[in-house]
């Protein structure tokens, strides 16, 4: 996967298929950030890239109604949980686990 460096982006890292996005260029040895990155890749994938556009702003939404605060609602997204539950894990993509944030629901 390509990865950009964007020096104003909001957040350390972002994926926005089929690029990944960091913040600095020390960001590139970060291997969980990456990670976290390329999860979302995968979930991308699975939903043919624009319905998970869709869904994260739409589950975003709703938590924020839910939650009334936009870091609650940010880590609720099913899509982040997934993300931030595995990105330690550097094997969590290669042994599988296809549809993971599902479990979210």
């Amino acid at each position: 996967m390509p990865i950009i460096i964007v020096k104003k982006l909001p957040a350390a890292g972002m994926a926005i298929f089929p690029f990944i996005l960091l913040k600095s260029e020390r960001l590139k040895r970060d291997a969980e950030i990456i990670n976290h990155e390329t999860i979302h890749l995968r979930q991308q994938l699975e939903l043919l890239v624009f319905p998970f556009y869709i869904l994260y702003l739409l589950n975003y939404l709703i938590n924020l109604f839910r939650y009334q605060n936009h870091d609650l609602a940010y880590r609720n997204i099913i899509f982040e949980k997934e993300a931030y539950d595995h990105e330690t894990d550097l094997k969590y993509l290669k042994n599988g686990n296809w549809y993971g944030w599902i479990k979210s629901i």
